[in-house]
């Protein structure tokens, strides 16, 4: 049974730390950076509440929210987690995810996913990490399929957005048996960054 506590994982010039309150001012800068509270379709902090959101985060028993930084620098990128944690059957999905408009389609996103994986995988003993997103975050959907992970399906009227509209979410996931081959897949992008 997988026990999933906060720890801070580094690689590729990004760095996840357990997210806390220090990390308000950077992750308020990070979602003024293309104003992406007003995008409906994510869970991006509108800029005065960003306390709110990192009080919400820790208080849920079955997530361990992290903010994401450079690690030359430390400036706070976003921030992911993982949520919907379930030990009995070895389970966590990572979401929650968002960057600063600037750091999308860089290399930060694969890494963070390469980090967070391979953390599950190989220390945590997973045997599926799932992944999901609304059903008009096309940019997300086409983020997660870039990772290799297998689309499980579309749960319908599932999640009220932050407009009070209700979302179909369209769930993913990676099983144990995939993911030596999705590893190679994310270095060999990252190699290509670089």
């Amino acid at each position: 049974m997988i026990e999933v506590a906060p720890v801070t994982l580094e690689g590729n010039g990004v760095r996840l730390e357990p997210l806390a309150m220090h990390h308000a001012d950077g992750l308020r800068a990070a979602a003024m950076d293309g104003e992406l509270w007003q995008l409906r379709i994510t869970s991006v902090p509108e800029p005065h509440d960003v306390e709110g959101y990192i009080q919400r985060a820790l208080a849920m028993s079955d997530r361990v929210a992290f903010a994401v930084l450079d690690a030359a620098t430390g400036a706070v990128l976003g921030s992911t987690s993982y949520h919907d944690i379930l030990p009995q059957v070895d389970r966590v999905e990572i979401g929650w995810t968002w960057y600063a408009k600037s750091r999308q389609r860089s290399h930060v996103n694969t890494t963070c996913k390469l980090l967070l994986l391979s953390h599950a995988f190989e220390t945590l003993g997973c045997f599926v990490v799932g992944l999901r997103t609304d059903n008009f975050n096309f940019a997300s959907q086409k983020a997660i399929e870039r990772l290799g992970a297998k689309k499980d399906g579309v749960i319908r009227h599932n999640a009220v957005r932050r407009d009070g509209t209700i979302r179909d979410t369209v769930m993913y996931s990676i099983v144990r048996g995939e993911w030596t081959e999705i590893k190679s897949q994310l270095h060999y992008q990252l190699s290509r960054h670089s």
